[in-house]
C-alpha cells in the first residue's frame, strides 16, 4: 500500500502577508499556491500597496485585505477575517521585514534604540504575534513559513540592522517549533539569495551584493522568484510533514561557499 502524502496544495488554506507588487517574494508565493490548488487569503500593508497588487490577486479570485503589523488590532484583524472567511488555517507565509532607512544605512553600533525596537517588532516579533493567533484555527496541525537571509548568520556588507534582526527570527523559528509542534503546527525560515524586492531595495549597494552572491554561488546565478516560492509550498505541503524548525537556503548554493 502507498502511504505517501501529495506535495501540492489542493484543498489547503492559506494565509500569506507581504504583497507589495510582481516581485514580492509573498506574490511568488500566492502564485505557486493558487496553481498548487491552495485557496488563499493575502495581506498587503496598505491602500497605497493594493493599487499595485489588486490587479494581481483579482484574476485570481484572492480576497486581498490590509494590514500594518505596526496599527494595534491589525493583525489580530487580518487573521480572523481570513480565518472566518476560510474556515481554518492550514498554511501561513510571512514575507514581512522593515527597518528605518537612517538605522539600516547606518553601522549597527550607531543604530537607534527606537530603530532597533521597531526593526525586530516588525520583522521578527510579527511572526510570534502571527502564530499565537493563526495556532487556534490550526487544529488540524500546519506549517507557519517566514523570510530570513544569509545575513542571519554571516555578516554581510551594508546588511547592517537586519543580520541582528533576521538572526533573532532564525532563532525565534526554533523555539516556536519547539512549542508548536504538539499541535502538529511545523515553522521553518526560508533564506533566500539576494533578489531584488521592494524591502531590498532599501539596502545599500545591493546590486553589487547581487553581483558578489552570483560570483560566489555554485550554480553561477541568482535564485529566481518561482524557486522561492517553490519550496515555499513544499514546506506548506503534506511532503514536509517530518521537518520543522529548520532555516533552508535556496540561493543556488551561495550559502555553501566560503
Amino acid at each position: 500500500m502507498n502511504d505517501r502524502k501529495p506535495s501540492g496544495l489542493s484543498g489547503k488554506k492559506g494565509l500569506i502577508l507581504g504583497l507589495a507588487n510582481e516581485h514580492s517574494i509573498a506574490w511568488g508565493c500566492v502564485k505557486n499556491a493558487r496553481e498548487q490548488g491552495a485557496d488563499l487569503v493575502a495581506v498587503c500593508l496598505n491602500d497605497k500597496a493594493r493599487t499595485y497588487v489588486e490587479p494581481l490577486t483579482n484574476p485570481l479570485d484572492i480576497t486581498l485585505l490590509n494590514c500594518d503589523v505596526e496599527d494595534d488590532g491589525a493583525l489580530e484583524q487580518a487573521v480572523e477575517q481570513a480565518a472566518a472567511q476560510m474556515g481554518r488555517i492550514d498554511f501561513v507565509v510571512h514575507s514581512i521585514a522593515w527597518a528605518p532607512l537612517v538605522d539600516l544605512h547606518g553601522p549597527v553600533v550607531a543604530s537607534s534604540r527606537a530603530g532597533f525596537a521597531r526593526a525586530m517588532d516588525v520583522s521578527c516579533h510579527s511572526f510570534a504575534r502571527l502564530a499565537r493567533l493563526c495556532a487556534p484555527h490550526m487544529s488540524a496541525g500546519g506549517s507557519l513559513v517566514t523570510m530570513s537571509y544569509l545575513g542571519a548568520d554571516e555578516a554581510v556588507p551594508h546588511y547592517g540592522l537586519m543580520g541582528p534582526v533576521k538572526a533573532a527570527l532564525e532563532s525565534l523559528v526554533r523555539y516556536m517549533a519547539v512549542e508548536l509542534g504538539p499541535q502538529g503546527i511545523r515553522v521553518h525560515a526560508v533564506s533566500p539569495g539576494p533578489i531584488q524586492t521592494r524591502s531590498a531595495s532599501g539596502i545599500n549597494h545591493f546590486d553589487e551584493l547581487m553581483s558578489h552572491a552570483q560570483q560566489k554561488a555554485p550554480r553561477g546565478r541568482l535564485v529566481t522568484l518561482d524557486e522561492i516560492a517553490g519550496l515555499c509550498s513544499f514546506l506548506c505541503s503534506d511532503a514536509a510533514t517530518g521537518m520543522t524548525g529548520q532555516t533552508i537556503y535556496v540561493d543556488a548554493g551561495c550559502h555553501a561557499v566560503a
